[in-house]
This record gives C-alpha cells, sequence and structure tokens, in this order.
C-alpha cells in the first residue's frame, strides 16, 4: 500500500469554521474558536497520520482585506499557507447566501483563476446542518459556477457529518511520499504557543467589540516539570491604551482573575497537569500597526 503526504491549506473568509473543522479533523482541540470573526491570526499546522498518510492541514486567518499592519501580516500567512499547500480547501458558509459573490470577489480565487494554477483546489461547503437538505444541492450548483474546483464537499465540521469523506477524498489527492513528521506529532506549535492561544481564546470570549482585537499575548516565562507533575507559567497580556488596560483587568481585578481561572484550566487540559499561572496586562501603544512590534510579538 502506497503511503500518501501533503499540506492542505484551509482558507476562506472569517467565521466560516476553518478551525473548527481543523479540530474536527484531527478529533481534538489544537486551534482556538470563537465567534468572533478574526480570531485565528498565525498559520498553524495540524497534523493528522494514518495507516497509510500524513495529512499536514493549515488553519489561516479568515481572508479579510487589510486595515492595519497585523491584518497585513496575518494575510501573508494565508498567502505562504496557499503556496505552500498540495492541495487548497476554500471553506464556504451553507447558511450564508452570499457566499458565491463572495467567492467572485475573493482576491484568492482570483489570483488562482490568473496564475492557472494546476493544484487540487476543493471547496468545503459548512454548516450544512444549518440548512434544509433540500437548498443544499442548489448551493452546490451555484459555487460550481464560481471555480472549476475538483471536488464540492458539504459538511459540517460541528457535527462531524460526512468529515471521512472529506479526509478520504483528500488522500486520494495527495502525492505519495514519506510522511515530513512524526507519528505522534500533531501540530509544528509547542505548548508555549498555545498556552498564549487559550489565554487569547479567553479574552475573545469575555469581552466584545474592539478590546479583544487591541490584545495580544505573550508568554515570558514557561517552566514545565513533568518530574513535579506541575507548570509554571508567567504570561502578559499587551494592549494598546490604558483604558483597555482597565477594562482587561476589571474592578478590583475581577475580570484578570476570571481570564486566569478559565484559561489555566485549559492549559491544564492541554499539558495533563497542575498549571500556575500568573497574568498581567501592560500598554504598548499601537502594536498593531507596528510591524517591529509584530514581529517582535510572536508574529512572523
Amino acid at each position: 500500500m502506497s503511503y500518501h503526504s501533503g499540506y492542505v491549506a484551509l482558507v476562506g473568509e472569517p467565521n466560516v469554521g476553518k478551525s473548527t473543522l481543523l479540530n474536527a479533523l484531527l478529533g481534538q482541540k489544537l486551534s482556538i474558536v470563537t465567534p468572533k470573526p478574526q480570531t485565528t491570526r498565525h498559520k498553524i499546522a495540524g497534523i493528522l497520520t494514518g495507516e497509510n498518510y500524513q495529512i499536514v492541514f493549515l488553519d489561516t486567518p479568515g481572508l479579510i482585506k487589510p486595515k492595519y499592519a497585523l491584518q497585513e501580516v496575518m494575510m501573508t500567512f494565508a498567502d505562504e499557507a496557499m503556496s505552500e499547500a498540495d492541495i487548497v480547501m476554500f471553506l464556504v458558509d451553507a447558511n450564508d447566501r452570499g457566499s458565491v459573490g463572495s467567492l467572485k470577489s475573493s482576491k484568492a480565487i482570483r489570483h488562482l483563476l490568473e496564475s492557472k494554477d494546476a493544484r487540487p483546489m476543493f471547496l468545503v461547503l459548512n454548516k450544512i446542518d444549518l440548512v434544509k437538505k433540500s437548498e443544499i444541492l442548489p448551493i452546490i450548483q451555484s459555487l460550481s459556477e464560481v471555480y472549476p474546483f475538483k471536488e464540492i464537499i458539504p459538511v459540517s465540521a460541528l457535527n462531524g457529518d460526512n468529515l471521512d469523506d472529506l479526509k478520504n477524498t483528500i488522500i486520494k489527492y495527495l502525492p505519495e511520499g514519506n510522511p515530513f513528521y512524526p507519528e505522534d506529532y500533531v501540530s509544528d506549535r509547542d505548548e508555549r504557543f498555545f498556552a498564549s492561544e487559550l489565554i487569547r481564546e479567553e479574552i475573545f470570549k469575555t469581552f466584545r467589540e474592539e478590546v479583544p482585537y487591541s490584545t495580544t499575548v505573550e508568554i515570558e516565562e514557561f517552566r514545565d516539570s513533568d518530574s513535579e507533575r506541575k507548570a509554571y507559567i508567567r504570561a502578559v497580556i499587551y494592549v494598546e491604551r490604558d483604558s483597555q488596560k482597565g477594562i482587561i483587568i476589571g474592578k478590583g481585578g475581577a475580570a484578570l482573575k476570571q481570564i486566569g481561572q478559565d484559561s489555566r484550566r485549559q492549559i491544564e487540559e492541554l499539558v495533563g497537569h497542575e498549571v500556575f499561572l500568573e497574568l498581567f496586562v501592560k500598554v504598548r501603544e499601537g502594536w498593531r500597526d507596528d510591524k517591529g512590534k509584530i514581529t517582535h510579538l510572536g508574529y512572523h
């Protein structure tokens, strides 16, 4: 039996379910998920290894028109993923009646059309649990007229519908080759990175509107002792203004304490034992529009 391995880029507009799909395919939480758009900021590799295959999924930020430097860097990550991938998988929301128009206006689709890219392009119609079954085929027909996709596959990442079919179809198109990573790897990122992401996830869940988008998290210290079954983490939440610092801390420190408690539980699930988490909040003015600061804070 031949072995198949390769990279699959998950791309699409914000909130179409890329991170939810990645987590569902891997069978574990890797990418953070919140109801807010643009939660994903990095290119994150999720590695799925089977008996005769290894699929390296590349989760990417939602495709947008950048308004500031951080978003420009995020779009660079999406472009990198598409250029590296053996298969490009576009996700659309089955419940979004504007999906056809969004695909037609997509910079990524236009780029692929202009480049006459020979790689397989899949269209994954996600969130089919939110539409009537009778509506799915007409939606697929409309989307098939936008671009000659190799495959159009309807799924529900949330409910797990049709994910085996998606996985098997991916394997069919992957090139033959050896695995890129050891079989027990699930990502190219380390626990330090995921700890910062889990803290950021809680910020996105807790606060509204602009505040979460003005924050980022840096792990200043991460000491993990397997012998003592305990990890010590010191993390800094950066904001852009003093007023945001007050919001994150909350009255009497209540908001920051809650973020710490909720993210600590998640990190303990990640590392498999007790975690002592210290959180601090600092102001770094205008960091989202300063590429030097963005790079220093781990966006590279």
